[in-house]
C-alpha cells in the first residue's frame, strides 16, 4: 500500500468529524494537517517530533493519550508478556509507538501488542515504518480522555483486521475487559482475577493485582457497559 495515504476525507462539520472519530475530545484532534487530509507521511513526521503520539483515522491525526501511570502499566504488561513470549519462542511484543496499518488509511498504535511468528514470514521484522500488520493480541490502557465510542470503534477495527484477542485495561476502575470478537460480550475481570492468553498465548497468565499494583486511591464504580450498535 502507498505511504501517501487515502484520498481526502470530507466532513460536513466539526460535529460529524468528532462523531466519526468516536467522540474524542476536540483537543485530541490535531490541526497540524487539516482533518481529512493527513497522510501516513504526516503521521510519521508528527510522531518523529516526539511531543505526542498520533494515530491516523479518517485522514485525521488523532492524539493517543497516555499519562505516566498508564505508561507504567503498559510497560509492566509488555515486560511480563515479553518474557513469556521469548521463553516460548512465540513471536514479538511491541509497545505504544509501534505503528500498524490495520486497514487502508487506518493506522493504530496499540499500547501493547503481540504478533505471532505466523504473521512475520521467515521470522523477520518488517522494514516498513508502517507495516500491513494486525496484532494477534492488542492491549489498550485507558486514559481519562478515551471515550466508549472510540474504544468501540477500535475493537471493530482490530477484529476486522485479524486480531484475535483484545484486552482493555481500565486503571481507574481496576478492571480488564477481555474481547474475543467485536460482537461478543466482554469478560470483565477485577484486580482479584487473572488474565490469561487463551488460544492466542496458551499458558500465559497475569494476575491483575500485579498490573494494578501501586495505583493510588480506590477503584471507581464500574461504568455502564458499552452499547452495541443495532
Amino acid at each position: 500500500m502507498s505511504a501517501a495515504g487515502p484520498a481526502v476525507v470530507t466532513f460536513a462539520n466539526a460535529a460529524e468529524l468528532q462523531r466519526r472519530l468516536g467522540n474524542v475530545p476536540l483537543e485530541r484532534i490535531s490541526m497540524r494537517v487539516p482533518p481529512g487530509r493527513a497522510t501516513e507521511l504526516d503521521l510519521l513526521r508528527s510522531n518523529a517530533l516526539g511531543e505526542r503520539l498520533y494515530e491516523l483515522v479518517e485522514g485525521t491525526l488523532v492524539e493517543k493519550p497516555m499519562g505516566y501511570s498508564e505508561s507504567v502499566l503498559a510497560a509492566r504488561i509488555s515486560r511480563l508478556l515479553g518474557v513469556f513470549v521469548e521463553e516460548h519462542d512465540l513471536g514479538e511484543v511491541a509497545v505504544s509507538d509501534a505503528t500498524m496499518r490495520l486497514l487502508e488509511g487506518l493506522i493504530r498504535l496499540p499500547d501493547v501488542s503481540f504478533v505471532s511468528w505466523d504473521k512475520l514470514p521467515g521470522r523477520v521484522l518488517p522494514v516498513d515504518a508502517v507495516p500491513d500488520l494486525a496484532p494477534d493480541l492488542a492491549v489498550e490502557v485507558l486514559s481519562d480522555s478515551n471515550t466508549p465510542e472510540e474504544i468501540e470503534r477500535k475493537l471493530g477495527e482490530y477484529f476486522l483486521a485479524g486480531t484475535r484477542l483484545v484486552w482493555i485495561i481500565d486503571p481507574a476502575r481496576r478492571i480488564a475487559e477481555v474481547y474475543l470478537s467485536a460482537d461478543a460480550p466482554a469478560a470483565t475481570l477485577t484486580e482479584k482475577d487473572t488474565l490469561d492468553g487463551g488460544d492466542v498465548l496458551p499458558g500465559f497468565t497475569l494476575p491483575l493485582a500485579k498490573v494494578f499494583a501501586r495505583l493510588p486511591g480506590q477503584a471507581k464504580k464500574p461504568r455502564a457497559p458499552r452499547k452495541k450498535k443495532p
